[in-house]
């Protein structure tokens, strides 16, 4: 029982540092977080932190794993839930604009902030981003495809194409609503990706009017 009760309380330790790390890289990006800057905001002492990470990259690693598991859980789980086609699309829009309005992360988007230190970089950590970034836009192209075979999006659709402008509309939120457009760019983003898709469905009682 204490062994157990030790490596609960090691897991509980490992994932609350996860989630700082991810919720401080959305701000300031994952290179720039030292282990000391890291440990002093959890509350951990360095011996702590080196128990669970043998160095920099391994934690820069598991906070991209456990971001992308963040946002399959707040984002994809609930567009789930929505009826297959176009209305699950339209679903996982909404819910990634949600996630973005909700603040759970200070920065906006894990991804939006670390692609940027790393597109460049090759390596380990470069990477698993990039894996991450095409899981999700080869998810959103599911959904595409499902709702063309389902009926419900014309037949000329050009999935990659549609796939790319949904994710490009939903991303450019983070800049803007920071930088000029503040609250407005939720509904421009929701709305722009709303006519998009009521022009390419056969059906647009589908989804809402506006």
């Amino acid at each position: 029982m204490t062994h157990d009760g030790r490596r609960l309380r090691g897991s509980r330790s490992r994932e609350a540092i996860l989630e700082r790390t991810v919720s401080l890289a959305s701000v300031e990006g994952l290179d720039g977080l030292s282990l000391g800057r890291l440990a002093a905001a959890t509350g951990t002492s360095k011996s702590g932190f080196f128990a669970h990470w043998r160095d920099k990259e391994q934690l820069q690693l598991d906070a991209v794993e456990w971001a992308a598991r963040q946002w399959t859980e707040l984002v994809v789980a609930p567009a789930l839930r929505a009826p297959a086609g176009v209305r699950r699309l339209f679903a996982l829009h909404e819910a990634r604009l949600k996630f973005y309005s909700d603040g759970v992360l200070p920065g906006g988007c894990f991804f939006f902030a670390v692609h940027a230190e790393f597109d460049d970089r090759p390596g380990p950590v470069h990477d698993r981003i990039a894996r991450a970034m095409r899981d999700w836009l080869k998810f959103v192209r599911r959904q595409v495809d499902e709702a063309v075979a389902l009926g419900e999006l014309a037949g000329s659709t050009d999935p990659a194409q549609l796939a790319y402008e949904i994710d490009a509309l939903g991303e450019m939120v983070v800049p803007h609503s920071r930088l000029h457009e503040g609250q407005a760019v939720f509904a421009h983003a929701r709305r722009a990706v709303l006519q998009r898709l009521r022009a390419l469905c056969p059906h647009p009682d589908l989804l809402p009017e506006d």
